[in-house]
């Protein structure tokens, strides 16, 4: 079915034809599903270790392994969608991420599984990024793209956010269902989107920079990589350091590959706009403390408190209301205060809420004075934060590079989660050794990791209070 001009045609008004309702929907969900599949399968992990006997560091790659996929093709699939056709490449991802769910639910065998997870992360690689860009060149800029962003941030926040939620009341019903559910969900959406998704042609130029695209693939697959195998390998073992050099030589043949070309894989100018540096560090701290501390609460309420899936899912459950609750303001918020002053106070938040945990935790918490809390700040600064940094993040950017600015925040989003997970289950498997193994697991097993996701949150709310402090010094 091809598509009608009056369906198709950039809507720059607020009244939509139940076409376009369509396509944003369809985008919605994918985003969604994108979001909740980072989140959702970490409560799953003490229930998978338990039945295919995987360790802790083992459990990390069935997290890490979707990460790495993501995370290392985010920038190239972005780009490719501007290069080979938006619509194209968002349906043969999305019916890669499918198939992929469906393996993963069915596999017995942890190895399969985290292959699995990687090849969904390639998949979700492409759906994540070419999804803004079919949005952006779908709804014309204004009132009317701004309406659909917004509807669009509240799905992603949501996805990332209800995770936990619905991972734990699925896991209550067996692990492999937090793999099965998307797929009937990814199935329909496919279906949806060969008909609504807007027909459109490849760019005319471009598309030539194939030593950009393997050194920038080449190198963030190793660079993520290396960060997620070094708890695990050894910091400081051969293999590790090597892979870091080698990730770092690759990176650095790609700015120099990109500054020569003529029509290169990724504008470097992107890199000097202040704004937009300070966004992708800001979502670093962001998802890299979040996906941390999640990691470490699931293991912490299932395996040392012994909370059943559905009540810890119970426990989580005010994050994400008030994630679903407060996103929809997020909008009006950024239109009075600026995204600047909102991505301060959502990692105030953040941070406000980690160090409430890590003085309030112990071996036998009380829920309403250590843990509520926690959860609702958290949820608070993720309502309020995940919009503010992805709007600064793609401000500005021309209609032909918001697929390159989205695939830009999110990789930095992904990078950051890695890095911090790895740094997290080292300190963590530290400790735990020095403590006597699982036997004498408890609160001062995570406290080293608390520590270090306090810190982080801390770190990113500093980056971006520094300009506005700059402006103010420069007035007295």
């Amino acid at each position: 079915m091809t598509a009608t001009p009056t369906d198709t045609a950039p809507s720059s008004t607020l009244t939509w034809t139940p076409r376009l309702w369509g396509v944003l929907a369809v985008l919605c969900v994918v985003l969604f599903l994108d979001g909740l599949d980072v989140s959702m399968v970490g409560v799953a992990l003490p229930s998978i270790g338990s039945e295919l006997g995987l360790s802790t560091t083992s459990l990390q790659w069935i997290v890490n392994g979707y990460v790495l996929g993501f995370g290392g093709l985010l920038l190239l699939g972005g780009r490719t969608a501007d290069l080979l056709g938006r619509r194209r490449v968002f349906l043969v991802a999305l019916a890669v991420f499918a198939i992929a769910s469906l393996i993963g639910g069915l596999v017995d065998n942890g190895m399969l599984l985290i292959a699995s997870r990687f090849v969904k992360g390639l998949a979700a690689a492409f759906t994540a990024p070419t999804a803004m860009s079919i949005l952006t060149t779908t709804f014309k800029e204004g009132p009317s793209r701004n309406r659909a962003l917004s509807i669009f941030a509240v799905f992603g926040a949501s996805g990332y956010s209800s995770g936990l939620m619905l991972g734990g009341l699925l896991t209550s019903a067996g692990w492999r269902w937090t793999f099965l559910m998307p797929v009937p969900f990814a199935a329909l959406t496919l279906i949806a989107a060969i008909f609504l998704i807007p027909h459109d042609r490849p760019a005319d130029s471009g598309g030539h920079d194939v030593l950009g695209a393997a050194t920038l693939v080449s190198g963030m697959l190793l660079a993520v990589y290396a960060v997620v195998s070094a708890p695990e390998r050894g910091w400081t073992e051969p293999l590790t350091l090597g892979s870091f050099a080698l990730a770092g030589v690759l990176l650095t043949l790609f700015f120099l590959v990109e500054n020569r070309v003529a029509h290169p894989l990724v504008r470097l100018g992107l890199l000097r706009i202040g704004s937009i540096v300070r966004a992708n560090l800001a979502i670093m701290a962001l998802f890299g403390s979040y996906l941390s501390f999640q990691f470490m609460m699931t293991i912490f309420l299932q395996s040392v408190l012994g909370w059943s899936p559905l009540k810890m899912a119970l426990g989580l459950l005010p994050a994400g209301v008030i994630v679903v609750l407060g996103s929809p303001f997020a909008g009006r918020l950024i239109d009075a205060f600026g995204t600047a002053r909102m991505t301060i106070a959502a990692l105030t938040s953040f941070s406000i809420g980690y160090v409430w945990f890590l003085f309030s935790g112990s071996d036998d918490p009380r829920y309403a004075v250590a843990i509520l809390p926690s959860v609702i700040l958290l949820g608070i600064g993720f309502a309020f934060g995940f919009t503010s940094i992805m709007a600064q993040a793609t401000a500005g950017v021309a209609d032909s590079e918001q697929g390159l600015a989205s695939g830009l925040v999110q990789t930095s989003g992904q990078v950051g989660a890695a890095l911090v997970l790895a740094l997290t289950t080292a300190l963590v498997a530290i400790d735990a050794d020095s403590a006597g193994g699982a036997d004498g697991a408890g609160f001062h097993q995570f406290y080293p990791g608390l520590v270090l996701v306090t810190g982080v949150a801390i770190l990113g709310l500093m980056i971006t209070v520094a300009p506005l402090l700059g402006r103010t010094t420069s007035r007295l």
